[in-house]
């Protein structure tokens, strides 16, 4: 049984629907040509890094659990044109390419000429995916909207978008803050719009320029490890004794001296009492650490996956 298989029969088996097509789809697309960096990850179902800057941005190839979720929700067929505003490494593109065969069309937008020139290199083998960098969207030129899958977070829809939406068509996002987002779709009827909530989500900012953030201050990681305690809560995989665990962190977080200098900026970053005191909390708090760190956006540290699937395991996370 390949790794593709074992993720697919897992998450399955955790209860993510995943369409035919978009299985049939995963199997002709391997995400191990739309990164040069680690993808072992991808098959304990976890994003994976495509592209880095020298200025410390990241973008990422969501988790393969959140992929199925959004082309499940695009409800896609044979012929339509979609339009992927944030490119995510191309391989969302290219499932999307192969789903709606030849007589379809996908156009991806994106602010980052880095990102687009990665993923033009990546998709030179689609003909019918147009790739292009965009920040003025007065001179951009498409037709009405059917599809929209946007695949960074955003605070609301921009106005392009919202009036380019042709009637019956919809755009699924995830709309929030930079710590936690609603997966949105929402569709234009009668000239209005109505959303249904798909759910919890923390999506990294669209632009990977915006995905360059310094390490938060203890204060500042106190309130994230808060938020992603009630993200867990909402989601019910929190264990009591975790969930308790996590609150006495947060309660020795706050004792730590909040003008402390980032890790980044010391001579021996390790030493750090921020890196200290999450290194003690030892294996408990490493299990934790892949949804925590999806929440942080930053690198402070660098927790491996496992080796080896869980073998039963369920999905644990709605996290792209």
């Amino acid at each position: 049984m390949s790794n593709l298989d074992k993720l697919l029969r897992n998450l399955k088996n955790s209860g993510i629907i995943i369409p035919q097509e978009v299985e049939k789809a995963m199997y002709k697309v391997d995400v191990e040509d739309f990164t040069n960096h680690d993808s072992s990850g991808f098959y304990h179902d976890r994003p994976v890094v495509f592209l880095e800057t020298p200025e410390g941005g990241v973008k990422t190839i969501s988790a393969p659990h959140m992929i199925a979720t959004l082309l499940h929700n695009l409800e896609l067929e044979k012929g339509q044109h979609i339009v992927i505003y944030g490119a995510k490494g191309g391989y969302i593109s290219a499932l999307i390419a192969h789903i709606i065969d030849e007589e379809g069309r996908v156009t991806v937008l994106d602010p980052s000429s880095d990102v687009i020139e990665h993923i033009s290199n990546n998709l030179r083998g689609y003909p019918t995916v147009d790739c292009q960098r965009v920040t003025d969207f007065s001179k951009l030129a498409l037709p009405k909207l059917n599809r929209v899958l946007v695949t960074g977070q955003i605070e609301n829809l921009p106005e392009w978008l919202t009036e380019g939406l042709e009637e019956g068509g919809f755009a699924i996002a995830p709309i929030g803050n930079k710590n936690s987002q609603r997966l949105l779709k929402i569709e234009k009827q009668s000239e209005e719009l109505f959303e249904t909530d798909l759910g919890s989500v923390v999506f990294g900012p669209l632009d990977i320029a915006d995905s360059v953030i310094e390490t938060p201050s203890p204060a500042e990681m106190a309130e994230l490890i808060e938020q992603v305690i009630e993200l867990m809560k909402d989601a019910k995989i929190i264990q009591e004794e975790d969930k308790s665990k996590l609150y006495d962190l947060v309660a020795e977080l706050r004792q730590l001296p909040d003008d402390l200098p980032p890790p980044e900026d010391t001579e021996n970053p390790e030493e750090h009492p921020l890196l200290k005191l999450m290194a003690k909390e030892g294996e408990w708090f490493i299990r934790l650490w892949p949804i925590i760190q999806s929440i942080f956006e930053t690198r402070i540290a660098s927790y491996d996956s496992p080796s080896d699937f869980e073998e039963g395991s369920s999905h644990s996370d709605f996290i792209p």
